[in-house]
């Protein structure tokens, strides 16, 4: 058998040939995981709702999607989770809200009951420094320092060192303005919501 001559040719086909295998590999994977990766999203999302509504036994009565200018004038979307209990009465929804922290995105899941008033909340995505921004999975929460469930954004929430009523996380003032930046979001875009006024705590109801 002849040697293959070494030349710049031979040698773009040679490494041709080796991108477009390890291409059909990855794609290959990429096939496999996808929907055990999808899947698990799903239930993270699933469950992050029954959190922030406070409620295990609930269906999501209809997916909606708002979208914003922020104060810059970018575009934001929010998807809005109407929820209902067993025997169909509006529980309210939970809102996906991204704003940017101190280290990147800080994605947040916020559940409103019908009237606007926050039920709870949790972190979906954050960049956050760890021990310090990270802190905003909990601060937050029911009893502790920055408490904001039971209060409603109608009067956006800000902290108290800007004059507002939330205490910020220690040493992390950044991620706590851009927290509830994202809460105070979730909240306008919930009240946006075509099929849902928070002022009156009532559904709309479709004209005839």
């Amino acid at each position: 058998m002849k040697k293959l001559e070494s030349s710049l040719t031979n040698m773009v086909v040679v490494l041709t040939g080796v991108a477009v295998i390890m291409g059909g590999i990855l794609a290959y994977v990429n096939h496999l995981t996808e929907g055990p990766i999808n899947a698990q999203k799903e239930k993270a999302l699933a469950d992050g709702i029954k959190t922030v509504m406070c409620v295990d036994e609930l269906t999501v009565s209809k997916t909606d999607t708002v979208k914003q200018n922020d104060a810059k004038g970018k575009e934001i979307s929010y998807t809005i989770y109407q929820t209902k209990d067993a025997q169909g009465n509006d529980l309210g929804a939970a809102v996906e809200s991204t704003t940017g922290g101190f280290g990147g995105a800080l994605k947040i899941l916020v559940g409103f009951n019908p009237e606007g008033t926050i039920l709870g909340y949790t972190l979906l995505e954050h960049s956050e420094t760890p021990g310090l921004g990270a802190k905003a999975d909990k601060w937050f929460q029911k009893g502790e320092k920055g408490d904001i469930i039971g209060k409603s954004p109608a009067e956006p929430l800000t902290v108290s060192k800007d004059g507002g009523q939330v205490d910020a996380i220690t040493a992390s003032t950044i991620t706590s303005r851009a927290f509830l930046l994202a809460v105070n979001n979730a909240y306008n875009a919930y009240k946006a919501t075509p099929a849902v006024d928070v002022e009156s705590g009532a559904t709309k109801q479709a004209k005839e």
